[in-house]
């Protein structure tokens, strides 16, 4: 067989495959967008009053067995950012968003924007100074990259 023909194959069944990709790439963005609309539109302002914050993984996070059960597979192994709060007389963990997880403080009260176990903003500090970011690896700055480039 001609060495051309062959190249010209591989490449009709390369660009099939990344067209393939973009496509249910774009469906699980606009997905992804929907979901975040609801989540927002979901909030409440609650006073909360932060005692620990960690990256556990979601196994380890102390959250409701049903949340665990729910979440697929493969994600139960990632770490996620857990808060634990004081709402109230009651203490429960919650999962903060990527982007609002650096600017709590920790042994301090904040109001915050929940939505079901949700932290999704932070809206007023109360006698705590905003803390510094951590320095972030490699691999965190090209998850704010990708997120940036996904919500515009």
């Amino acid at each position: 067989m001609n060495p051309w023909i062959v190249f010209a194959i591989i490449l009709l069944i390369a660009l099939a495959i990344l067209g393939f990709l973009y496509y249910k790439g774009s469906k699980l963005q606009k997905e992804q967008q929907e979901q975040k609309e609801q989540l927002f539109s979901a909030a409440t302002p609650v006073t909360m009053l932060v005692i620990d914050k960690k990256r556990l993984p979601l196994k380890d996070s102390g959250l409701p067995q049903i949340v665990i059960d729910q979440t697929p597979k493969r994600a139960r192994r990632a770490k996620v950012p857990v808060v634990k709060a004081k709402i109230g007389p009651k203490v429960t963990s919650l999962i903060a968003d990527e982007n609002v997880y650096d600017l709590i403080p920790v042994k301090a009260e904040i109001k915050a924007m929940l939505s079901g176990i949700y932290i999704t903003s932070i809206n007023n500090f109360r006698k705590a100074p905003v803390p510094k970011p951590e320095k972030k690896g490699m691999m965190a700055k090209l998850r704010k990259k990708a997120d940036d480039l996904s919500t515009k």
